[in-house]
Formats: C-alpha cells, sequence, structure tokens
C-alpha cells in the first residue's frame, strides 16, 4: 500500500512535533511549512495526499493559501486548521471545498480520524455498506418468503430501493447481483401476489391507494384556500428515480408525508393518468364520459382530456377551488410556465402533467446515443437527475417555493427494463403495447401472464367481445413469432410500462412544505 504524503503548514509547526510523530508511527509522512508561501512552492514540487493548513498565519493567511492551493490543484484534500470559531471563516472554508474543519488545539486521534474521512472515506464506507448490506440480505430472503400484504410489498420494495441506491455508490459487482438476484425473485413473488389479490382490492373496503383513488386520498387532504398546492405528475417515474431527486427537492421543500400507492393495470399512461385525473376506473371513464375516453384501438390521442377529467372530479367531489392545469410535453412549453409561473399565485391548485421520463424511456428504444447512455437502471437514474437539474420543472419548482406553495410530486406508473420476450400470437387488430395485450385470438403462453378473460371484473373496456386482457409478468415483453429475432434484439433492454412488476406497480406520491 502507498504511504501516504502528508503536507503540514503552521508558523507554529514546532509545536506540532509530537503530532507529526504520532502520525509517523502510523506509517504516515509528513512534510512541514511554516508559511503558504513556501507551502505552495512545496505543492508545485510534489504531489502530497492531503494538506493540514493553519488559518492564522503571517503573510499569506490560511484562507489565501487555500485558494491558491485550489487553483493548482483543486481536487488536493485540504482540512483547515484554526483557533478561531468565527462563522464567516468557517463559511469561507467550507465555501471552498475543504475536507474538513479542526478547532486548535487538536489531539492526535482528531487527526488521525480527520485522514480517515478524507482518504478513507471510499474504502470505509465500501466496507460497511458490503457488510450492512450481507446482514440484510439474510431479512430481506425471509421477508420475501412471508410478506402477504401490501403494505409490507411497500415496505419491502423501498428496502430493496435503498440497498440498490447504497451499493451503487460503492460499485461492488458482486453485490449488486446479489441484490439484482434478490430483485429478480422479489418480482416473481409480486406478480403471483397480484394476480392473486388485484380483483378483489378493487372493490374491497381495506385497499391500496390506485390510480383512481389518489386524488382523493392524498390530494383533496392537502388542498386549502389559505396556501396554494402545486401537483406534479412527472410521467413514468419510478421509485428510484424519485429517490435520487429527493435531495434537489430537499434545498428548497422539507417533506411532510411520503405515501406510496399503486398503479391501476394495465401500467400505462392511457389508463393510470386517466384514473388520476378522474377518479374512476377506465370502464367507468367509458361509461360517464365517452366523449373523453378512446380504448386502444381508436384513432387519435388517448390522453387528450385530462383537464375535463380532473374538473369533473373536482366537481363530483364537491370542492371549492380555482385550478389551472398544464401538460408539458416539450423544452418550450416548460420555459414558458416557469417564465410566468408567478401568475399562478391566485390558484388554489396548480397541475403540471411533465412527460420527460416517458420520453426519455421511449427515445432508449428508439436512439442508439440513449441506449448508450442509459444503458443500465444506474444510468437511467443519472440520466433523469442530469434532466432535472437543469430542467423548467425545477425551476418551477423553486419559484412554487418562493409563493409558498405546498408541494406534490406523483407519478402515474414506473417503468422496468424488459430483459426476456415471451411469444403471443393475435390477430391485426390487437393493442400494440409491449407489456399488456388486449384483442381477440389472443394465444400466449400462460405462465407468463395474468390473463382476465372478462375485463369488466377489473374495471377495464372490452374493445370487443372476446377480447381478454394480458399482463406480463416480471421484465418480459411480448414478441410476435413472425421476424421474432428481429423484434427481440430491437426491444431487449428498453424500458417499457404496462404490466406487472414492483417497478411499474409501486409508485411515490409525496408531499412537501416549502422551507
Amino acid at each position: 500500500m502507498k504511504q501516504i504524503d502528508i503536507l503540514w503548514v503552521d508558523d507554529e509547526i514546532d509545536l506540532l512535533k509530537p503530532h507529526q510523530l504520532f502520525l509517523e508511527k502510523k506509517g504516515y509522512k509528513v512534510t512541514t511549512s511554516t508559511n503558504g508561501t513556501d507551502a505552495i512552492d512545496l505543492i508545485d514540487e510534489k504531489r502530497f495526499d492531503i494538506v493540514f493548513l493553519d488559518e492564522n498565519m503571517p503573510g499569506l493567511t490560511g484562507l489565501e493559501t487555500l485558494a491558491e492551493i485550489k487553483q493548482k490543484q483543486p481536487n488536493l484534500p485540504i482540512v483547515m486548521i484554526t483557533k478561531s470559531e468565527e462563522e464567516y471563516i468557517m463559511e469561507d472554508a467550507i465555501g471552498s471545498k475543504i475536507a474538513d474543519y479542526l478547532i486548535k488545539p487538536v489531539n492526535p486521534n482528531q487527526i488521525l480520524l480527520s485522514l480517515k474521512k478524507s482518504l478513507d472515506h471510499s474504502r470505509l464506507i465500501s466496507e460497511k455498506t458490503t457488510s450492512n448490506y450481507q446482514q440484510e440480505f439474510r431479512k430481506i430472503s425471509m421477508d420475501l418468503a412471508m410478506v402477504n400484504s401490501y403494505e409490507e410489498w411497500f415496505t419491502l420494495y423501498k428496502k430493496l430501493i435503498h440497498w440498490e441506491l447504497e451499493l451503487e455508490t460503492i460499485s461492488d459487482a458482486g453485490m449488486l447481483g446479489i441484490l439484482e438476484s434478490q430483485k429478480q425473485e422479489a418480482n416473481t413473488q409480486f406478480f403471483k401476489f397480484v394476480k392473486k389479490n388485484y380483483q378483489d382490492w378493487l372493490t374491497a373496503g381495506d385497499r391500496p391507494t390506485f390510480s383512481h383513488t389518489l386524488f382523493k386520498d392524498f390530494v383533496v387532504p392537502h388542498l386549502s384556500k389559505d396556501q396554494g398546492t402545486l401537483l406534479i405528475v412527472i410521467d413514468n417515474l419510478r421509485f428510484d428515480q424519485y429517490r435520487t431527486l429527493e435531495p434537489l427537492l430537499n434545498n428548497f421543500y422539507k417533506k411532510e408525508e411520503e405515501h406510496s400507492y399503486l398503479s391501476i393495470l394495465p401500467t400505462a399512461t392511457q389508463y393510470a393518468r386517466n384514473a388520476i385525473f378522474s377518479g374512476l376506473m377506465p370502464s367507468e371513464m367509458e361509461k360517464k364520459h365517452p366523449n373523453y375516453w378512446k380504448n386502444d384501438l381508436d384513432e387519435g390521442g388517448k390522453n387528450l382530456y385530462e383537464n375535463e377529467f380532473l374538473e369533473a372530479q373536482i366537481k363530483r367531489l364537491n370542492l371549492d377551488i380555482k385550478h389551472e392545469y398544464y401538460k408539458i410535453t416539450n423544452l418550450r412549453s416548460g420555459k414558458e410556465l416557469a417564465d410566468n409561473y408567478n401568475g399562478t399565485k391566485q390558484n388554489d391548485l396548480t397541475v403540471v402533467v411533465y412527460n420527460f421520463v416517458d420520453m426519455l424511456s421511449h427515445a432508449k428504444t428508439e436512439m442508439e446515443v440513449i441506449k448508450e447512455l442509459a444503458g443500465d437502471d444506474k444510468a437511467y437514474r443519472s440520466l433523469t437527475v442530469s434532466w432535472f437539474k437543469n430542467s423548467p420543472l425545477f425551476e418551477i419548482i423553486q419559484k412554487a417555493k418562493l409563493l409558498g406553495q405546498k408541494l406534490i410530486i406523483t407519478t402515474d406508473h414506473g417503468t422496468i427494463n424488459c430483459k426476456h420476450p415471451t411469444k403471443v400470437i393475435g390477430n391485426k387488430n390487437i393493442s400494440s403495447n409491449l407489456r399488456y395485450k388486449t384483442g381477440r385470438s389472443l394465444s400466449y403462453e400462460e405462465k407468463d401472464v395474468f390473463a382476465v378473460k372478462n375485463p369488466k371484473d377489473i374495471f377495464l373496456p372490452s374493445i370487443a367481445i372476446n377480447s381478454p386482457f394480458i399482463f406480463a409478468k416480471e421484465d418480459m415483453f411480448f414478441a410476435y413469432p413472425n421476424n421474432y429475432n428481429h423484434f427481440v434484439k430491437y426491444y431487449k433492454n428498453t424500458y417499457q410500462h404496462g404490466g406487472i412488476s414492483l417497478e411499474e406497480m409501486i409508485i411515490p406520491c409525496a408531499i412537501y412544505e416549502p422551507k
């Protein structure tokens, strides 16, 4: 193991000889300097691993020396040491991206701890994270064998996401492989659970919040004449993607509540998002609003009447509110809303549907460059964060905070990276989605699907007599026998939705108050 080279800069360095000896006994090499000018020269001559820097020195001060060193070596860890507890000094030092900040007098163990934090941080976290997950692995496996309610599935799925994000930071391929196997097993069990319970849930008294009850359950209780509410529906946002956006939201908002809810089947925009805004299941939408509802094989856009659905639901719930609805499908309309967002301050409810993540998942299917950039779930999350940071949506959220508006963030369904094809056969009048199918004369692998012979049993419309719905399990996607190999090659490892998986069905709804 390479010896660690430390540069210690202090005008009273002789008084620190015991600390120097202590570190040298621990195997560190210590070079000393009594002033900032000499320290900068030493930085030019030699590569150090870390610098301990006194703040109060004659000539160049510690902060001035820090600025000079950072210009030369921006990634060199620097630990500032000072007698002063002045807040502005701390703020200046922290703003200059120091690795640590110590107040004199320091003892040798403080110095050692600072070294470990600055230089061994990644290794120590990696070892601890791996150890913790190894301990948790057995518990998750036991939970998987016993999970027997939708609440337990919510908890288990969030636990799997937690460990996926933790292990992702340490890039341990072995541990990530083990976790991936656990996620696959979880999806196998979740599919069986949904297949067994879904129909009963829809009419049971004790049922999870679904798409069609989301507005009534989680949005209405937070509407107030005293404070406006911004409801954001980010299409296709999975729980893991939401988790990676949270740190950005926390700069402006404080989370008050976080809920998990279930997307209805099919986990597709046409069904799930219309259900959110109408407060109705698809067969009820078809019956009550035949002028707004379109089935899979109908011509035209399937989500053109979300605001009309919402207005009807608001009226049905007897809500006395002023609301506005915006759908953002491109950068121009996003910027336009961000620029004019202050105009929403009189609203009791402002609804923004943002379509970027859905566009990203479809682009991954169709564009080679996106396939490269979002090759797996880790990259997919990273791309989502990069978009969000620089999006008009993030600007809209910041403006909502300045207006004192409550923030509710949710989605209509998630998405899953499809890996395995399953064959389906039907006539030309069947739906085109790769994760669910409806239409006449469907032939399929029974073991790979949840088949509903009578769609009305789960409140879905029938596009024709004898037109069942089938939903793909786990990470499967439907492929036609004709031109099978080309079809499979094109769609394998693409993000799809419409079927039954943890990623598609268990999705977030979070309520925030402005900081």
